[in-house]
């Protein structure tokens, strides 16, 4: 009897992860959602059948416990990442080593394919130590598993998306809407094709050892996005610019208080686009049609609106 092919997801609870696992319980792989907490991974078993899709433990700090995780598994997807961190280097352990630890362990395993999500930004050189980290990471996976696809998307879409959903949320209780380095540029990218583009690096033989940039049709500034969102929530607030010495003097008020709502390092972030690359492998190249964010977004941003978006409210 034939055995079903294994596919292990390192972080596969999170925000893009729960959609590369339902697509590849669809393909009809068994899947190893490898997180720190297991219990949190549940809700992701119905996407399956019965023993399809199995949650276990498995940090990628924790080299032994990745081992486990990769071990007689055919396909490796790495969606580990953080945006703030809890202890100093935690950037270095998660993005860098522990994409490492991943990349080592599916080579030694005998792996056969294994994509790596990075970002738009991933630099070893960058002042922002999420980027040096992503980039780290990226170089480590290079060297340990040369034939690994990296995936760098820019601000990702969706309905559980930690940005539009927080802005949106801002607009609602604020008296007005900062806007923090108007000027740059970002080009967001919906969840769904973040996820169809692992699935497309996972079997198109061409996508072996390359990277690619993922981004939505549609390039906005900060402020524009800003904008966008009071647009779409029917929310009257004035834009107003937080000058750069007063944002890295609210960020590291912020960066100390629980959820690290803004970190310095964050507005490092934010002084440089965020857009794909000219001439760089693309969604495109992947065989898939960017969406816009005018056909997703307003469906979620809808109960951020006044009445909860359960009633047609006009502004007087």
């Amino acid at each position: 009897m034939a055995t079903r092919s294994v596919a292990t997801v390192f972080g596969g609870s999170g925000f893009i992860g729960r959609y590369v696992v339902k697509r590849l319980a669809a393909e009809g792989h068994v899947v190893r959602v490898a997180v720190r907490d297991p219990e949190g991974a549940l809700f992701l078993k119905p996407m399956g059948a019965v023993g399809q899709v199995v949650p276990l433990a498995a940090n990628v700090t924790n080299a032994a416990a990745v081992a486990r995780a990769v071990e007689g598994a055919d396909l490796v997807v790495n969606l580990v990442g953080i945006l703030a961190e809890h202890r100093p280097g935690d950037f270095a352990r998660v993005q860098a080593e522990g994409a490492k630890a991943v990349a080592a362990a599916s080579a030694a395993a005998g792996v056969k394919r294994l994509v790596q999500l990075s970002a738009i930004g991933a630099d070893t050189a960058s002042p922002s130590l999420y980027a040096r980290s992503k980039g780290q990471g990226e170089q480590a996976v290079q060297a340990a598993f040369p034939a690994a696809t990296i995936l760098r998307p820019s601000i990702v879409f969706g309905p559980e998306d930690q940005f539009f959903n927080r802005f949106a949320a801002i607009a609602a209780i604020s008296p007005v809407m900062p806007v923090i380095a108007g000027g740059t540029k970002f080009q967001p990218v919906y969840v769904g094709d973040v996820a169809d583009a692992v699935m497309a690096a996972l079997h198109r033989p061409e996508a072996r050892g390359r990277i690619y940039e993922l981004g939505g049709p549609t390039v906005y500034t900060f402020r524009e996005l800003m904008a966008w969102i009071l647009a779409q929530t029917r929310r009257r607030r004035r834009l107003v610019t937080v000058p750069g010495w007063l944002a890295d003097l609210q960020a590291a008020v912020l960066e100390k208080l629980p959820g690290k709502l803004l970190t310095r390092d964050q507005l490092l972030l934010l002084t440089k686009d965020n857009v794909v690359g000219p001439g760089v492998l693309s969604l495109a190249e992947l065989g898939i049609r960017a969406t816009p964010v005018d056909l997703i977004v307003p469906q979620y941003l809808a109960r951020f609106r006044p009445g909860g978006g359960t009633r047609e409210v006009y502004a007087t």
